[in-house]
């Protein structure tokens, strides 16, 4: 199923109403700026998060004036304190929530470099941010009879096909064994041998290496998390979207498509019918059926 086509989302098919609760991160710009204003657009109640308090509500206020339903509440996803603070307001002010897309990243690389500087920094915001603020909201999703859903924005920067590692590969790959623990091991290797520099030759991804790892360490524990959900009987179901090279300010402005453009295919994604809803997956740009198992 190609959903980068430009075909509406139709109405009769809609399995939300205003009450409808999407939470989006890093939203007061680029490709989250955009998701939310396409979940707002479709009649959805948004939660616009951002670290920057005043362009967040700045962000928020815009949305607003065009009669859509946004509300805005400042969230560093990298911040234990702001992360607990975010899920006890959305329990006591909202109520809960339906839909939540983890879009907040960093990454420090230009186009055409690839620098580790920064990487326990997009560590901490791309994958334990992610992480985090997913496992403190869990609790407070409303397990719809439509299914509640988890989209996490990802890359594919951070698919298996990317590691050269075989070990790791290898440990990546088993799916049914798979856990939490590991793949946070994962990441805490990496920061200790980008700290003593010896990352380099260890079969990390080559490309954006510490983005790259993060979005890998963010696919594998979509993948663990919608194992874990499963086996409980949670109806939550948790994807990976990858929107591809994107023009916002991370790539600089290079890019092959708009914010508006990649937000058009995530929205689709975030509100596929529950019919049609997968858990454990990872969706892609353009291809034939858009989506491949991680």
């Amino acid at each position: 199923m190609d959903y980068s086509s430009s075909k509406e989302l139709s109405p009769a098919r809609a399995w939300w109403t205003r009450e409808t609760v999407a939470v989006v991160t890093g939203a007061n710009r680029g490709i989250g700026l955009a998701l939310a204003s396409r979940l707002a657009e479709h009649g959805i109640t948004v939660v616009l998060t951002a670290r920057d308090a005043e362009r967040g509500e700045a962000a928020a206020t815009a949305l607003r004036a065009r009669g859509l339903h946004v509300v805005f509440h400042r969230l560093d996803v990298a911040d234990p304190g702001s992360v607990q603070a975010f899920a006890a307001w959305l329990r006591d002010a909202v109520g809960g929530l339906d839909i939540l897309v983890n879009n907040a990243a960093v990454s420090f690389n230009e186009i055409d470099t690839n620098s580790v500087e920064h990487a326990e920094t997009v560590l901490r915001t791309n994958f334990y941010g992610a992480k985090m603020l997913t496992e403190a909201l869990l609790p407070l999703f409303r397990r719809s009879p439509a299914t509640s859903r988890i989209l996490n924005i990802s890359s594919q920067l951070g698919l298996l096909n990317k590691v050269s590692d075989p070990e790791l590969k290898r440990l990546l790959q088993d799916e049914e064994r798979l856990t939490e623990a590991e793949v946070e091991g994962m990441v805490s290797r990496f920061l200790a041998q980008v700290k003593d520099g010896t990352w380099r030759g260890q079969g990390w991804p080559k490309v954006w290496t510490d983005y790259s790892v993060s979005k890998l360490a963010l696919n594998a524990y979509t993948r663990v998390l919608a194992r874990r959900l499963q086996a409980r009987g949670d109806r939550v179901s948790v994807n990976c979207f990858c929107p591809g090279f994107t023009r916002t300010d991370m790539t600089r402005g290079w890019g092959k498509r708009t914010a508006e453009e990649a937000a058009e295919v995530g929205a689709r994604l975030a509100l596929l019918p529950p019919a049609e809803l997968p858990t454990g997956t990872f969706f892609k740009w353009c291809t034939p059926q858009l989506y491949s198992k991680l």
